[in-house]
């Protein structure tokens, strides 16, 4: 599970995901005007002002949550890190064949990022800032807060209006972001009309290395504990996560506490398989837990990148419809 360690370490700690269906049906724009042609000027995480001649549209994502956004307005990125582990686990914005590799998000190569030619360069606050000033050497680069567990939700709000100040997409985002609500909406109609509001719930994703398996849970300041919160849903594993991500980290012991929830959880068979499908499924500790014996444990379909934009938790929402109300 080489990809979901990286995405561990880009993220600060540890990362996983998966894709979705159901009714709502997420699109992705191929529209390409920008709504504004002339200068842009951008405040990024770091307070600062960026100014751009134009929107940009010759772009380089070195986050997936960034890549998918772009995708989303209607912007393809010029290039994105890790285009193979994108391809892997953000199902919700597909990236065209144009689109170069730039390396690793942990290590993305600057000369292939300015080799491109860019006219903006996206990148997270959980990249070194030795890195972002060396790319500012050459190109503008704006700064994306990658999660804030204080304001999960608002702040990937916040991550794709930002984004699209940058390429001219203000009134594109503001679409996406009210079919996001829309969806949010009647996802938890769906829960309530099933009888399911107040259900208590977990999300987690794992990863194993020989013998060891290690999960991670999804607190209520994580994006994914929160939208479960506010689908009427309540999330019972509320303590150990950190400021940004909203995450913490157990072990299948840990799990012990848990009463009847029901357990929501991502794999990829592309990319380390599933580690409580297969890795536990003969472990003494798991087969015993209430919400394993009494079957309420649902695997989300594959390509849901659980950092991403409106796009992607919109598809979480579709999942977890699917799981708790058909």
């Amino acid at each position: 599970m080489r990809t979901l360690r990286a995405t561990v370490l880009a993220a600060g700690l540890v990362g996983l995901l998966l894709s979705g269906c159901g009714t709502s049906e997420p699109t992705v724009s191929d529209d390409t005007k920008t709504s504004d042609a002339g200068p842009v000027t951008v405040t990024d995480a770091r307070n600062k002002e960026i100014k751009l001649d134009s929107p940009a549209s010759k772009v380089v994502a070195l986050e997936w949550g960034i890549a998918e956004n772009l995708v989303s307005l209607g912007v393809m990125p010029t290039g994105v890190a890790d285009v193979k582990g994108y391809t892997t686990w953000v199902s919700a914005g597909k990236l065209g064949p144009s689109v170069k590799d730039v390396g690793t998000r942990s290590e993305p190569s600057v000369d292939s990022v300015v080799a491109l030619d860019p006219e903006l360069v996206m990148i997270t606050t959980d990249s070194p800032a030795t890195l972002i000033t060396q790319l500012e050497k050459y190109v503008p680069v704006v700064v994306v807060r990658g999660a804030d567990a204080s304001k999960a939700i608002p702040q990937m709000r916040d991550n794709l209006t930002l984004t699209a100040k940058a390429v001219g997409k203000d009134d594109k985002a503001k679409e996406i972001l009210a079919d996001f609500d829309k969806a949010l909406a009647d996802g938890k109609k769906k829960i309530a009309d099933a009888g399911k509001a107040g259900a208590p719930f977990v999300m987690a994703d794992g990863y194993q290395e020989g013998s060891t398996i290690s999960i991670r849970m999804f607190t209520p300041g994580s994006l994914l504990g929160a939208v479960g919160n506010e689908l009427g849903m309540k999330n019972s594993w509320t303590t150990g996560g950190d400021k940004d991500y909203g995450l913490a980290q157990t072990d299948v012991e840990g799990l012990t506490k848990l009463g009847d929830v029901q357990f929501l959880y991502i794999a990829s068979d592309a990319d380390g398989g599933d580690v409580f499908g297969d890795g536990l499924a003969k472990n003494a500790i798991w087969k015993s837990l209430s919400f394993v014996k009494s079957g309420k444990v649902d695997r989300l379909a594959d390509g849901i990148w659980m950092f991403g934009g409106p796009l992607s938790t919109q598809q979480f929402i579709d999942a977890t419809v699917k799981a708790l109300a058909s």
